[in-house]
């Protein structure tokens, strides 16, 4: 099956919000939208809307007021599945073969249970490593406990949350990760063909060319993302500390986002300056000012923002877990450190060395440049699609008894 022939459904879990997963989304649909290929997006908001843009059905689905907040603008509507009866006629009408979820989310339930009623193949991308994100919310909220039992404590809990995850990713026919390690370690885990799906990045928004701060002045240190425990932000204030320790006092840590650890931060830390969140022009800006970019995440699959610094010519120093270590590419594009405790000494020689400095600038717009299109991405799932999709069925009442319950409430 090829062209209008494959009919995807998107369910993700974040579209409105800003994040990594709503941002490959946004790409995802504009793929399908500019080539005329029938695409259906399906995503939750604050008002219930349908949009027609060419090939691009989008539908928004208004969260309801019971629901509990995962983190600042995330949240789970738990009757989410209301909205079951309206979906499955835009589906039917639709004639998906192929529904995407990026996760465990309301909205990604919804699509997996349409997808198994309509015997329409299910895929499924792992964007977040939810797992680590449970352990480390534990640490932080037992941190006042002796170590020992709140480290033993956060394991078992990491440990729990990623067996329940497996299981629900053991559903979906087929798997799509962002990085390597997580092909292998999910494959194994359930069982499922899981594919590689990498990300690219918008080098005409992220440019160096956006930079309009004079030269000289305080050195730069940019972070991008939630200020969350899964983030491992409060090392920022360690960097200062650090920084400082070695005699650096000509700095500045500018951080972009918000999250539960903003406070924390702002009460620890005395070389930083917090945007909030930004966007467009302004974000690019704000890129392009940077000098480096530090970021201390253990957790991400992937590292978006790790590559948007690196499209606007700013050396990166992330962790050797998790998706960005594959990103830079150590000693050339940035660093890729063991531990820690190595940031500031790295920086401090970006600081120091003028010509390192400007050679990492150079090599870290070409790395982001050389990195692969959204184009190619999105090109190669759709071949993977190929191989598992099942014709359409016509369905004239495939709803279950609980889902029936649900939303005739």
């Amino acid at each position: 099956m090829t062209g209008e022939s494959i009919r995807v459904a998107l369910f993700p879990c974040t579209y409105r919000e800003i994040d990594g997963v709503a941002n490959t989304s946004k790409q995802f649909a504009e793929f399908a939208r500019q080539r005329g290929i029938p695409f259906l997006l399906v995503h939750a908001g604050p008002t219930d809307e349908v949009v027609v843009d060419g090939s691009l059905t989008r539908v928004q689905l208004r969260r309801g007021s019971i629901k509990f907040p995962l983190d600042g603008h995330h949240e789970f509507d738990l009757l989410f599945l209301r909205h079951y009866q309206k979906v499955l006629q835009v589906m039917k009408d639709f004639r998906a073969n192929v529904v995407q979820i990026t996760g465990p989310s309301d909205v990604g339930i919804l699509g997996a249970l349409l997808a198994h009623n309509m015997h329409v193949t299910l895929a499924a991308s792992w964007q977040t490593n939810i797992h680590q994100f449970a352990g480390r919310r534990v640490l932080s909220l037992f941190s006042a406990w002796p170590k020992k039992i709140s480290r033993s404590l956060a394991a078992a809990v990491e440990s729990g949350s990623f067996r329940a995850a497996a299981r629900f990713y053991k559903i979906p026919k087929l798997l799509f990760t962002p990085n390597r390690e997580l092909v292998e370690l999910l494959g194994r885990a359930t069982g499922k063909p899981c594919y590689l799906m990498g990300h690219s990045v918008n080098t005409e928004m992220f440019d160096p060319a956006f930079r309009d701060r004079a030269d000289g002045g305080a050195f730069q240190i940019g972070y991008v993302g939630r200020l969350t425990p899964e983030k491992n932000v409060r090392a920022l204030a360690q960097l200062e500390k650090d920084l400082v320790a070695s005699g650096n006092k000509n700095f500045r840590i500018v951080l972009i986002g918000q999250g539960a650890e903003e406070n924390w931060l702002r009460e620890n830390m005395r070389h930083a300056e917090f945007k909030g969140w930004l966007t467009g022009t302004a974000l690019s800006c704000a890129y392009a000012n940077m000098d480096a970019f530090a970021f201390p995440s253990e957790t991400d699959t992937f590292g978006l923002a790790v590559l948007e610094a690196l499209a606007s010519g700013v050396p990166a120093v992330v962790t050797s877990s998790g998706g960005p270590a594959s990103t830079v590419e150590h000693g050339k594009s940035g660093y890729v450190t063991k531990s820690f405790e190595e940031f500031a000494p790295l920086l401090t020689n970006l600081m120091t060395h003028a010509d390192v400095h400007e050679a990492m600038r150079a090599n870290a717009r070409n790395r982001a440049l050389n990195i692969g299109s959204w184009e190619q991405i999105f090109s190669e799932m759709y071949q993977t699609y190929e191989r598992y999709v099942q014709p359409p069925v016509q369905v004239e009442n495939l709803l279950l008894d609980d889902a029936r319950k649900i939303i005739n409430a």
